[in-house]
């Protein structure tokens, strides 16, 4: 029996550089997480694996209660650092700064993290939690970043325009058979009409 990853991005959270990993859902987001809890509540989830930070914990908390499970903190499945703390990204850099990062796989800012590594890092720890909860279904609480750069591990065609049309919260079934090996990729939150 092969592994089923549902892939959750963390609803709407405020933005905070200084706390970014602290920073939870806005009132918009916690009612979202309530539409993820309800769309997956169903889909025979053993275990809830999450980022550590608060916003996408936040998220699959919901869903964790309803199914009686506890969530496993996966630190490798935090957001990828942009930069670092002294090397400012304005609002408006946004958007250009992570496309060059999808257009150079290797290149990072001062402080901040590639595609390749935040890929080899991310990609070791889902790895890990898809050996330990083999043939299972897994609901994954992640980031729209991070998320995308896993995804396009196992599919090379996503990358940056897929990451743009992504939304807070998103969901994608991905379904893997025996060996690891990825059969398919399917996005839950849209076939909802929640999106």
């Amino acid at each position: 029996m092969g592994t089923i990853l549902y892939m959750v991005r963390h609803a709407e959270a405020p933005f905070s550089l200084e706390r970014e990993r602290e920073r939870g859902l806005s009132d918009r987001g916690k009612k979202a997480a309530a539409l993820v809890t309800e769309l997956l509540a169903d889909c025979g989830i053993a275990a809830v694996v999450s980022s550590p930070y608060a916003r996408a914990v936040e998220t699959v908390k919901g869903l964790a209660d309803r199914m009686g499970i506890p969530i496993e903190l996966e630190e490798d499945l935090r957001e990828r650092q942009l930069a670092g703390i002294d090397y400012i990204v304005e609002d408006r850099d946004f958007i250009p700064a992570v496309e060059k990062l999808f257009a150079e796989p290797d290149f990072s800012f001062p402080g901040g993290e590639s595609n390749a590594a935040s890929q080899r890092r991310s990609v070791a720890a889902l790895r890990r939690v898809m050996e330990r909860h083999k043939g299972k279904s897994i609901a994954v609480g992640t980031h729209g970043n991070i998320m995308t750069v896993m995804m396009q591990y196992f599919n090379s065609s996503i990358g940056l325009a897929f990451w743009k049309q992504t939304s807070k919260p998103d969901i994608y079934k991905m379904e893997f058979d025996d060996t690891g090996s990825l059969i398919a990729i399917n996005r839950l939150w849209e076939e909802a009409g929640s999106g």
